[in-house]
């Protein structure tokens, strides 16, 4: 049986990679491992594609659709254009519903000069709760580009924001109640307003506008952790992080201790992890600073790719995790 989540990766390259259609002399970069998008080549432009659906929440289902396809799009260090959308309403679906979910994609997608350009909306038989999902595409000079396979060697870790920050707002936003037991309103009202951090497109085009980047990475299913893994599955490449460094608001702490879940394995929409040149760290860390985007220097990437390893406070030094299901899952399965 799959776990919650996305499907493991040995069953990706037995399987779904196995099956692909026909080969096209335009793809540059197809479907692999820990690269969240695809590259066609047209003429002189570069097209970058990408899909993710929205399952694991529901209060602002919509507007977290077009927010995180818009960030897989930024993390090659391109605008977000366009959105194609796949809305699959439960039985029983109202009007009501659809003008709520519509009403937030549009004015997410108002707010990062995307297009929303056709899909699909339906009700659908013996479905329990919205599920939306999305296509981004975005354009740029051939070539003109980066993935989260190019890390190298020795290239620094930058971590923006905090870790759990997609899961923070969701849970504050849809297990309300039960943390109203644990949190004063003040705190609930800060963990459900994570949801204005989610963007990345700012984080990552500051960065790789400013240069230095090799590669860039949003964690979103598993967290902090599961990000780390698919840049250094990608790239082929070992990594040492410092716990110390990763960033945890204290809503999410909390929030994590609650659920009894790690808040570095879970959802993580609103950082972006950077691989750069250690020679323009800090410039890359002073222009996102400038622009009010938090960022810490959280690890590097070594050339041993068997060699994952973290370092905790007290100095202690362990395998890195590799999440076997986002913690999110753990979290909303609790009663």
């Amino acid at each position: 049986m799959l776990p919650p989540g996305k499907i493991p990766v040995d069953v990706l390259k037995e399987v779904v990679f196995k099956n692909l259609g026909a080969q096209r002399k335009e793809i540059t970069l197809g479907p692999t491992t820990g690269v969240d998008g695809t590259v066609i080549d047209l003429g002189e432009k570069s097209l970058i594609v990408s899909m993710d659906p929205i399952t694991g929440a529901v209060e602002r289902i919509g507007w977290l659709a077009v927010n995180v396809n818009a960030n897989d799009i930024s993390t090659f260090g391109v605008e977000p254009a366009f959105l194609f959308s796949c809305l699959m309403l439960p039985q029983g679906a109202d009007k009501t519903m659809v003008e709520t979910i519509s009403n937030q994609m549009g004015q997410a997608a108002q707010e990062l000069g995307m297009a929303i350009v056709g899909g699909h909306a339906e009700s659908t038989p013996n479905l329990t709760h919205p599920i939306v999902v999305g296509c981004a595409i975005g354009y740029t000079p051939k070539g003109k580009y980066v993935t989260s396979a190019s890390a190298k060697p020795k290239d620094k870790i930058i971590l923006t924001k905090t870790a759990g920050v997609e899961g923070t707002a969701i849970l504050a936003s849809d297990r309300e109640t039960e943390l109203k037991t644990i949190l004063t309103t003040p705190e609930l009202l800060r963990a459900k307003e994570f949801y204005n951090k989610i963007s990345v497109v700012k984080d990552a085009l500051t960065a790789y506008k400013t240069g230095g980047v090799h590669a860039m990475h949003d964690p979103t299913e598993g967290g902090i952790l599961g990000g780390i893994h698919e840049m250094a599955d990608a790239a082929s490449l070992g990594v040492h992080i410092r716990q110390e460094n990763i960033a945890i608001a204290p809503e999410t702490t909390k929030i994590c201790r609650f659920f009894k879940i790690d808040p570095l394995q879970l959802i993580g929409s609103g950082a972006l992890l950077i691989a750069a040149q250690n020679e323009k760290t800090d410039e890359i860390i002073a222009s996102l600073n400038k622009n009010q985007i938090q960022a810490s220097i959280i690890g590097e990437f070594s050339d041993n790719k068997t060699q994952r390893l973290i370092t905790d406070s007290r100095g202690k030094t362990e395998a890195l995790q590799r999440p076997a299901s986002d913690h999110l899952w753990k979290a909303l399965s609790r009663t």
